[in-house]
């Protein structure tokens, strides 16, 4: 874990799950997992002693409700984020969630993509508030809140394939530098148009960042990174 990892605690009372969203956590660059709790009593000691930045909290816990929780960690000196995942589709649940000021709801069971989406969106958001001035104006305040709504990546649009997405995605997020679409063509094992075409999708959503880079003749290269480095 380093330094500037956004750092997670995941609750939930099924200790499989909790592992399996563990590691979808530690599959997005910039995250790490600090802990794990399965109650909602361990859920409030983990959160005060641990002090993560963001928890994902599930609602249905055996010794009580993860809204309850979160209302408790309110009121901490530093209350972290909270993205809520549950099996919960109550409309009640869903609202109280958003008056408690959770980032995302999460319907269980969802893929990794889903779970990406919002973390990457959640990242995006941190940054942009650091450099933010302390009176921003309302297009800055526009901006910081329509960075909260995930890019629908896991729902494509027309012409673009759901499972090749994510493996563009991840072919350039688990290299540890910027990539061309040629490269991304052969790791992947489809053709450079197609690489290429996936790659301006992600980029404009905002999971990569596009860099040119220039050569002595001839049209600069596009070159992507994950937007976290």
């Amino acid at each position: 874990m380093t330094s500037t990892a956004i750092t997670v605690l995941v609750v939930d009372d099924d200790y499989r799950v909790a592992d399996i969203h563990a590691s979808f956590v530690e599959r997005v660059p910039g995250y790490a997992v600090v802990g794990k709790a399965h109650t909602a009593k361990q859920a409030v000691t983990l959160a005060r002693e641990m002090r993560p930045d963001l928890v994902l909290m599930d609602i249905y816990l055996p010794d009580g409700d993860g809204l309850d929780v979160v209302r408790a960690l309110l009121d901490e000196p530093h209350p972290p984020a909270v993205i809520v995942i549950s099996a919960a589709r109550e409309i009640t649940s869903v609202r109280q969630a958003m008056q408690l000021g959770a980032v995302h709801y999460l319907v269980k069971p969802f893929r990794f993509a889903a779970l990406a989406e919002r973390l990457t969106a959640y990242q995006r958001l941190r940054r942009h508030m650091d450099v933010v001035t302390d009176e921003p104006g309302q297009d800055d305040v526009d901006q910081l809140f329509g960075m909260l709504r995930a890019p629908a990546l896991s729902r494509p649009d027309k012409g673009h394939s759901a499972p090749t997405l994510e493996l563009v995605r991840n072919a350039v997020l688990k290299c540890g530098h910027d990539v061309s679409a040629t490269e991304v063509a052969e790791t992947v094992g489809i053709s450079r148009a197609t690489a290429q075409r996936y790659l301006t999708y992600l980029e404009r959503h905002g999971v990569l960042k596009l860099e040119l880079r220039y050569g002595t003749t001839g049209r600069p290269e596009h070159r992507y990174r994950r937007t976290a480095d």
